[in-house]
């Protein structure tokens, strides 16, 4: 089960639309769905949980929890909303469109893809795109 929880005044436009897009993914790479539940907070909130259990004193767009059981997908994915906006004028894109990079991103981490050398980076970026081609609400 796919769900969306708030500890920020942000809510996803369409929350229906977005689960099928994170079920399409999981399915599109030959995985099953379990529970996975996105947070939306502030950079606060996911400062916290950085430091509480990565021991990391920084910011970061996304933190997820894996608890991944073969091929069944399951996770806490927590986003912060003021760095996913901070880095859609960085990268000059939409919010909207680097929500759905970083939502796709924590999915893809979990399915297996990782982005720690520059040959699994390239890899990564390829694969987001992919995904976010696959969401059908215009952005």
């Amino acid at each position: 089960m796919i769900e969306f929880n708030y500890e920020t005044d942000f809510k996803l436009n369409s929350e229906d639309k977005n689960i099928s897009w994170i079920q399409e993914i999981i399915s599109s790479e030959g995985k099953t769905e379990g529970d996975v539940s996105f947070i939306f907070c502030n950079d606060k909130y996911l400062l916290d949980i950085n430091q509480r259990y990565l021991d990391h004193d920084t910011y970061t767009d996304i933190i997820t929890f894996d608890y991944c059981e073969g091929d069944l997908i399951s996770s806490d994915i927590f986003i912060s909303v003021e760095r996913v906006e901070e880095n859609s004028k960085i990268f000059n894109v939409s919010f909207d469109k680097e929500m759905s990079r970083v939502m796709a991103h924590g999915v893809l981490h979990l399915i297996g893809y990782n982005d720690k050398t520059d040959e699994q980076s390239v890899e990564m970026k390829k694969k987001e795109e992919e995904k976010i081609k696959m969401f059908h609400v215009e952005h």
